[in-house]
């Protein structure tokens, strides 16, 4: 059973959409137990960050989601997803995140180049992942975020992009991986990944 977590953030449909053209099982849960029996787990969102944290601490996921992925069960991040696995955010005056990847989340703060940053970029792969197969090197994917992370431990870093300047998009070790682009909104090359996690578990 793929797990996509339902915290209110964001329209879920495209991301449902997507796994359910490889798989019969994925089901859409804002059940915190449903964690426990998980194939997969899928962490989507668009949105304010603190808001994004307070939600899933009042729905109860925060510790099934930190142990789930501590353990390496396999776990996809998308977008908001993606920047909630690091250990704070800057957004609003501040907010701290689930802390499995030791970083800060920033805002752009670019000369010339428009915020939100929002359209297609290439991906640089720096690193490996299993969920990478068949994807070449320097593929485009669809973005639109305005925050970026300053990753400590940068044997998570598993691709980058530039806007201005180079910033961490994909982030992964063992089963876990995470990207800053929409895989869903990404035509064939995105949902190569969803194809792959699908295929893997």
């Amino acid at each position: 059973m793929i797990v996509v977590i339902d915290y209110g953030m964001g329209n879920l449909r495209s991301v449902v959409k997507a796994f359910e053209k490889y798989s019969d099982d994925v089901v859409v849960s804002s059940n915190p137990e449903d964690i426990k029996k998980a194939d997969a787990l899928v962490l989507p969102g668009d949105g304010a960050y603190a808001m994004a944290m307070d939600n899933l601490k009042k729905s109860g996921f925060i510790d099934p989601l930190k142990s789930y992925i501590d353990e390496g069960r396999p776990f996809l991040g998308i977008c908001l997803g993606f920047q909630l696995l690091f250990t704070e955010s800057d957004e609003f005056g501040g907010s701290k995140g689930l802390d499995i990847i030791p970083g800060k989340v920033k805002r752009f703060n670019t000369k010339g180049f428009k915020v939100p940053h929002m359209g297609w970029n290439k991906v640089n792969l720096k690193g490996e992942s299993k969920y990478l197969s068949g994807v070449d090197a320097n593929s485009y994917f669809y973005f639109i975020h305005s925050y970026y992370p300053i990753v400590d431990d940068k044997s998570w870093i598993v691709g980058t992009s530039v806007y201005d300047k180079e910033f961490t998009c994909m982030v992964g070790k063992g089963n876990v991986l995470a990207t800053q682009f929409h895989p869903e909104k990404s035509h064939e090359v995105g949902l190569k990944i969803v194809e792959n996690f699908v295929s893997l578990i």
